[in-house]
């Protein structure tokens, strides 16, 4: 099983323990961030706009320096999410021709932002809004425990912005936050991404919207040798692409920015993805797949790169044209081998059809130690595509209930089922999976084959409802005496339930 975060970051609040600077509209912002002390507060006001660009600067002691409006009157409490309603509450942050509106400098630290709009200025295009490191060399020069708390970052909503978030430093939460309007023609964008920080990091309870990747660790060779961001929570967010960004559709506003992916690791150990909601993504300028492990040795200076210990849990995907796409090796540079990935209880709903091909899971170029266990799929394409070149080894596939729909398990030069597994899943475990439409031939004993969806035993299919009612034959039929597929209950209680935003 894949080994889960050693640390986590704590974003609990913090009181001040110094002085408070307050900044009338209009006020010089970086004097006040220049003159803070650690334990000092920045106290904004709110509705009112301070034009930037700001920097960050290391500072001695490990007080926070919290920078938040004067009151959080208006905006939810810690733990809870904002959205665009609650900007008139925020102090706003803005800036123009900029690499980014708030850029911390490198050993930069302790610092917290509570209830900020950051945004470009209306009609500019920036390439990030707040930059937490990106250069540093070494280890003890990234930037380190920042917390962005009840934030709302956006580009500009005619001409986008690159990145909301830079996570290329140590001990970084971005918690309760809506994050939207991420988006380029042409390139990624992303609504947080890192590649040049350790970790940990912890991405909670947060809207994310952005074309390219919604979340992305690697995709840049670190500048720090050997570097692997580790240790990272993604936990009850909302991932998702406008469907106002997608030709075709009748909210579709005229621009074809460049759609990717939702969830994407090219460099990467010890990686916690809980309890989140990832929904609508088609084919543009990527293939379809919503959630890619790959690692990537992005410019050839980085060989150490790696995806590895990621557990994908109690999470729901739904209106995306296919699952996972997960890579053993970078098939451009030298990179090291993916392995101990676990997708454990996660439901996934109209996958293919209108969206694209379907295909649930595709593995390529070995792999190592995937275990894929207790999911739930409803899907119009194969179960999974078992590589183009090298065998995988430790691959273990029960307790699902999936759909055949008719390529079953499939990969190039082989035929579907037992010979595929023969050929490139050596030794693999699968069984007690409910193969929906399948035939027994194909595939190992031990396993189950209704003929439709409606006939596994759904309580309630058209209404999404996937747990398995108290005739099924599923019901505790697994190899753990367990419902197969998932515990949808769990999921639930987990995931966020806000679906606003996704038109």
């Amino acid at each position: 099983m894949a080994e889960r975060p050693r640390q986590t970051v704590d974003v609990s609040p913090v009181a001040s323990t110094g002085r408070t600077i307050r900044v009338a509209p209009g006020g010089d912002l970086q004097a006040a961030i220049d003159s803070a002390r650690p334990g000092d507060s920045i106290a904004l006001e709110p509705g009112a706009t301070y034009r930037g660009p700001f920097r960050l600067p290391k500072k001695d002691g490990d007080g926070w320096i919290v920078i938040a409006p004067r009151t959080e009157r208006g905006l939810p409490g810690p733990g809870h999410r904002v959205t665009p309603n609650h900007a008139r509450f925020m102090a706003k942050l803005v800036a123009s021709a900029a690499d980014a509106v708030i850029e911390a400098d490198p050993g930069a630290h302790h610092y917290r932002l509570v209830g900020l709009e950051i945004a470009p200025v209306e009609g500019e295009f920036l390439r990030g809004l707040v930059q937490i490191g990106a250069k540093e060399t070494e280890i003890a020069a990234l930037p380190h425990h920042f917390v962005i708390d009840r934030c709302y970052l956006h580009g500009d909503a005619r001409r986008g912005s690159r990145r909301g978030v830079a996570l290329n430093s140590r001990d970084t939460a971005v918690v309760n936050s809506y994050l939207s309007d991420f988006k380029e023609v042409g390139a990624d964008s992303q609504a947080i991404a890192g590649w040049n920080g350790t970790g940990p990091f912890r991405i909670a309870n947060n809207y994310l919207e952005a074309a390219g990747e919604n979340v992305m660790f690697g995709g840049a060779d670190p500048t720090v040798d050997g570097l692997v961001p580790a240790d990272i929570e993604v936990v009850a967010n909302h991932l998702t692409k406008p469907l106002r960004w997608k030709e075709g559709d009748p909210a579709f506003e005229g621009v074809a920015w460049a759609v990717k992916n939702l969830f994407e690791l090219k460099n990467a150990r010890r990686v916690l993805v809980d309890g989140n909601l990832l929904e609508y993504n088609w084919p543009h300028a990527q293939n379809g797949f919503a959630i890619l492990f790959t690692p990537r040795n992005q410019d050839g200076g980085s060989p150490w790169s790696v995806v590895e210990d990621v557990t994908f849990v109690n999470n729901l995907v739904r209106h995306v044209a296919a699952g996972f796409n997960v890579l053993g090796h970078d098939d451009i540079h030298t990179s090291q081998q993916t392995r101990r990935i676990a997708l454990v209880n996660n439901v996934f709903l109209d996958v293919g059809g209108s969206w694209g091909r379907g295909r649930l899971l595709q593995l390529l170029d070995g792999t190592r130690d995937v275990i894929v266990e207790h999911n739930t799929a409803a899907h119009t394409g194969g179960v999974l595509w078992g590589g183009d070149r090298t065998p995988h080894t430790g691959f273990v596939f029960q307790n699902n209930i999936v759909v055949d729909g008719g390529a079953g398990i499939l990969a190039e030069g082989t035929a579907a089922g037992r010979p595929t597994l023969e050929r490139y899943f050596p030794g693999a475990i699968v069984r007690r999976n409910a193969v929906v439409g399948g035939s027994a031939e194909r595939y190992p004993p031990d396993n189950f084959f209704p003929r439709s969806l409606e006939q596994v035993g759904f309580a309630g299919l058209r209404a999404g409802n996937v747990r398995l009612s108290a005739s099924s034959e599923l019901k505790r039929a697994g190899t753990d005496r367990r419902d197969i597929g998932a515990d949808v209950d769990a999921i639930r209680s987990l995931g966020p339930v806000a679906t606003s935003g996704s038109r």
